[in-house]
Parts: structure tokens; C-alpha cells; sequence
């Protein structure tokens, strides 16, 4: 039987309600019978149990159960859920830190167009980058049935409960952005590692041999550990030696805490420390378009010249329609991104064999702050 799982259960009770097998004010299994017959959640369940309701060939009596209808309705065909009714759209629960023009803003679009396009419907909780607001986003959207999640996992050095119990009951669920180590699930993101090892590569290429990187902290956060590795591997292979002096993650000036005035001032102080520790430096690789932001405020402060003296590369920026740039940067399709994950959450539902690691493709875009 295809389908999601609450319509599934659906036409099994249907089908018994219109061959004969429940009559008439008979009790209809309830949401615990269907969820243990199903081996889904009592939430599946109860949507069923709720559209049956809906379309009147059940009634549901607080405390005791749901009964066949006395009266069922004469158009009994046309009560299986069609692809178009809202009671069989795909609810997709979408979870994310925050976002921005310069990252985020894209893929949310990506993942709202194509779920509309695959007959679903989109619910969207920012956490704010806090762990508990996660665990509660993704308690709240189970509560509201959804069919499955999509989520930008909040940075940090260990996983929330409620996220380990997706993945281990194996609910339709896809990681974007990064992928988690030690749990087998389908993570979409950007090949982190290679778009760092180009973009540093960039700046070898130009001459430059002196290169900071600058970055959030690591905290098991496969993003940023895969760009340092990219940062390390382009130097290596260009006969450069990585010294641990050049390499900032003590950052926070990130989203969602990108525009408050105390971290970046603190930020602001540190890269200034950094830079002036480090004056044979000519040019950074800023793990985000907020820090390269900083970065450029603090050597303009310092009188340098840009791109001049010091060039600076960034990963993401905002659109601009008339191609100029403030940074040369990575440019992660995160549109594409936003799009194949509400297609992994599809092929989940279809019960497909799903692979945990797909990457989007990216481009090296040229700004102002190179030669």
C-alpha cells in the first residue's frame, strides 16, 4: 500500500467501513490498536482517525472511542483522500537556526517550492541557534503531525534528545547543511571541504602565501570542520605549512546572533588582536560572509588597503542583480539545496531506498576584495 503511513491506515478503515466488515455504531480500533497494527506513532494514528472523522464515517466520543457513523454519507466513493485535498497534503515540519539575505533566505524558498509542488505544505520554527528550542520545535510539530522534518541542526557539541529519537525511530527525516557524525541519516549539503580547498586555492594562486582562516567555533560541527580541512589541505598541497597561529575559531558574530552589538564589538577586538598578531598575513578565509564583514571593518580601521594590501575571501554573500560583490566568495546553491531535501523527504515517503550523503554543487564568484 503507497502513501504516507496516516493515509494508509485511512483506507484500511475505509475499506472495512464500505465491504461490510464495520457496521454501523460498530467501535473502530483505536489510535493505539492502528498505531501497533502499523507500527507507526499514536500521532499517525489519531490523523487517520481525524479524517475519518472529517468525512463523517466515523464519530469520535470523548473517553470511549470512534464508532462508525450511523448515517454514513451516500458519496461513499469519493471519500478516499484525492492527491489534491488538503486532508492528503504532506505536512513537512522545516527547523532552522535563523536566516539571512547572505544564507538561509534561499533555502527556505527552495524548500517551499518544491513541497508545494509535491502537494505538501510547509510549518517553519526558528531556534535561534538554541538547542531547547529545537527539542521543543521538533515535539510541537509531532504533536501537529507532521510527516516528516526537515532540519538546519543547531551548532553545537552534542545532539538534542528529540533529534536522536527521529533518527532511531526512523522518521522521514533530512539534515541540511551539514551532516551529523555517528547517525545514519540523509544529510543534503554543500561539498565544504572542496569549496574550501578552492577558495583558498584562489588566493595561492594570486601570490599569497600568508593565509589567516577565521571561523565560529568548531563544536563537532561538520561545516566548519570540513572547511578547515579544505583551508589545510590547499595549503599542504600548495607547499605551504599550516601554522596554528594562523587559524581563528573563537568567533560568534554569527546568524542568529549576527547583528547583536556586544558580540561584534567582542568580535571586532579579537580579529583586531589576531590581525595585529599576525601582520605577515595577506589574506583570510572567513568561514561566513557576517565574519568577513568584521574582518573588513577591522583592516580599514587599520588603514589597510583592500584588496591592495590584504584580500579577503568568505563563504555565501547576499543576491545582487547587477553581479557586484563586496567579497569574492563561494556561492553554495542553497536554493538546490532547499529543493532536493523536500525531495529526499519524498522518496522517504515513497518508501525508497534513500542516500545519506547528497551534495549541492557550488561556484567560486569574484568581489571586490581580491585582485
Amino acid at each position: 500500500m503507497d502513501g504516507p503511513l496516516y493515509e494508509q491506515i485511512y483506507k484500511y478503515v475505509y475499506e472495512k467501513i464500505k465491504n461490510g466488515e464495520l457496521q454501523s455504531g460498530e467501535r473502530v480500533p483505536s489510535e493505539k490498536e492502528l498505531a501497533d497494527q502499523f507500527g507507526v506513532s499514536r500521532i499517525t494514528s489519531k490523523k487517520a482517525l481525524e479524517m475519518l472523522s472529517a468525512n463523517r464515517l466515523v464519530e469520535r466520543v470523548q473517553g470511549k472511542g470512534s464508532f462508525v457513523a450511523e448515517t454514513l454519507p451516500e458519496s461513499s466513493e469519493t471519500l478516499l483522500p484525492q492527491a489534491d485535498s488538503p486532508q492528503n497534503w504532506k505536512l513537512v515540519g522545516l527547523i532552522l537556526p535563523d536566516f539571512a539575505d547572505s544564507y538561509g533566505l534561499r533555502l527556505i524558498h527552495g524548500v517551499e517550492e518544491r513541497c508545494s509542488e509535491l502537494g505538501g505544505r510547509m510549518l517553519m520554527k526558528i531556534t535561534y541557534d538554541k538547542r531547547e528550542e529545537e527539542e521543543a520545535a521538533i515535539r510541537s510539530f509531532l504533536q501537529l503531525g507532521v510527516d516528516g522534518f526537515i532540519i538546519f541542526p543547531v551548532h553545537g557539541e552534542h545532539y538534542n534528545s528529540e533529534l536522536l529519537r527521529l533518527v532511531l525511530d526512523k522518521y522521514p527525516l533530512v539534515f541540511v547543511d551539514r551532516y551529523l557524525k555517528g547517525l545514519a541519516a540523509c544529510s543534503v549539503y554543500s561539498d565544504n571541504r572542496a569549496a574550501a580547498f578552492d577558495i583558498t586555492k584562489y588566493l595561492l594562486d594570486q601570490g599569497h602565501t600568508q593565509i589567516g582562516f577565521i571561523s565560529l567555533p568548531v563544536e563537532n560541527t561538520s561545516t566548519i570542520e570540513d572547511r578547515i580541512q579544505g583551508y589545510t589541505d590547499a595549503l599542504i598541497q600548495h607547499g605551504q605549512r599550516l601554522k596554528p597561529q594562523h587559524l581563528m575559531t573563537n568567533l560568534f558574530s554569527s546568524v542568529p546572533r549576527s547583528f547583536e552589538e556586544r558580540n561584534v564589538q567582542v568580535d571586532f577586538e579579537n580579529v583586531k588582536r589576531f590581525v595585529e598578531l599576525n601582520p605577515e598575513l595577506t589574506a583570510f578565509v572567513a568561514v561566513e560572509y557576517n565574519l568577513a564583514l568584521i574582518l573588513r571593518e577591522v583592516l580599514l580601521s587599520m588603514g589597510k588597503d583592500i584588496p591592495g594590501e590584504c584580500s579577503i575571501v568568505c563563504f555565501d554573500s547576499p543576491r545582487n542583480p547587477f553581479n557586484k560583490y563586496l567579497f569574492t566568495h563561494v556561492n553554495q546553491d542553497e536554493f538546490a539545496m532547499g529543493q532536493r531535501a523536500a525531495d529526499l523527504l519524498q522518496m522517504q515517503w515513497e518508501s525508497k531506498e534513500v542516500p545519506f550523503n547528497n551534495t549541492v554543487p557550488y561556484t567560486i564568484i569574484k568581489g571586490d576584495s581580491t585582485n
